[in-house]
């Protein structure tokens, strides 16, 4: 990898590390994993490989199933909360540091590839959907669960972008994972029998937009890096505080794309 490409890695890697992502994956998007461990069919027996798996949310479940279950992360802050997860859960997998764009396994060495709103945060989608292939048998599933670029976190990303550093170049925004036409892009060929069906997560643990955008601003890396950013003009932080305010308000459906595929 170039030193741009660490340096991007390194960037990639504080931020999830910043805030308190385990919180959120906790109070928010627990319900999230078991829906992808179901619509993938995961069972005993089976290989699975969890890319950008976080803390577990959808590894765990999958290992339950009886399934032998690698959860792999850029982060290794989030790989050590989810182990403290699973160990409480008594569930048994394998936690591996790993850069989605540059899986260390073998080709063809799982039965399902799956992702729970993690892989879509890697910048150069088209690197990360190759390795998604390229590990998974040929016959083998792949599975991914993205938020959607009209649902309320595709909204944040847009609300938060006029505030956030420039991308390296080439880099793609994360909810594109959540439009079917990105997917088929990506995929190609590759991937036969696919379906993809829009669902939406019911989220009213908030009284208001301004307790989500606070929430947000204190558990979330890439708002936090957002603030960071701005943190120098106060009015671009006023700005950005009643935006976040207003989008929050009332945004208690959650929109994500699930989506299964056969490897061709």
């Amino acid at each position: 990898m170039t030193t741009t490409g660490n340096t991007i890695k390194e960037k990639h890697r504080a931020m999830w590390a910043s805030g308190d992502y385990p919180a959120l994956a906790a109070e928010v998007g627990a319900p999230l994993g078991p829906v992808l461990v179901e619509a993938a069919g995961i069972g005993p027996g089976q290989r699975v490989l969890d890319v950008a798996a976080g803390t577990g949310n959808a590894a765990i479940p999958a290992a339950l199933t009886g399934a032998t279950v690698t959860a792999s992360d850029l982060t290794p802050e989030l790989l050590t909360a989810g182990e403290r997860l699973a160990a409480a859960r008594d569930a048994k997998l394998t936690w591996t540091e790993a850069d989605a764009e540059a899986l260390p396994f073998d080709t063809a060495s799982f039965d399902t590839v799956m992702s729970c709103i993690g892989v879509m945060f890697a910048p150069f989608h088209a690197a990360a959907a190759g390795e998604l292939l390229r590990v998974c048998r040929p016959g083998g599933t792949i599975a991914l669960l993205s938020w959607t670029p009209q649902g309320f976190v595709g909204r944040l990303f847009a609300t938060m972008k006029p505030y956030a550093a420039p991308p390296p170049p080439g880099a793609q925004p994360p909810p594109l994972w959540g439009d079917p036409a990105h997917l088929a892009e990506l995929f190609g060929d590759n991937v036969t029998d696919v379906r993809a069906e829009r669902r939406t997560l019911r989220v009213d643990r908030f009284g208001s937009g301004a307790e989500l955008r606070d929430y947000f601003k204190r558990v979330y890396g890439p708002t936090i890096a957002v603030y960071r950013n701005i943190a120098a003009d106060p009015e671009r932080v006023s700005a950005l505080d009643q935006a976040m305010a207003e989008l929050g308000e009332g945004a208690t459906e959650w929109e994500y794309l699930l989506y299964t595929a056969r490897r061709a």
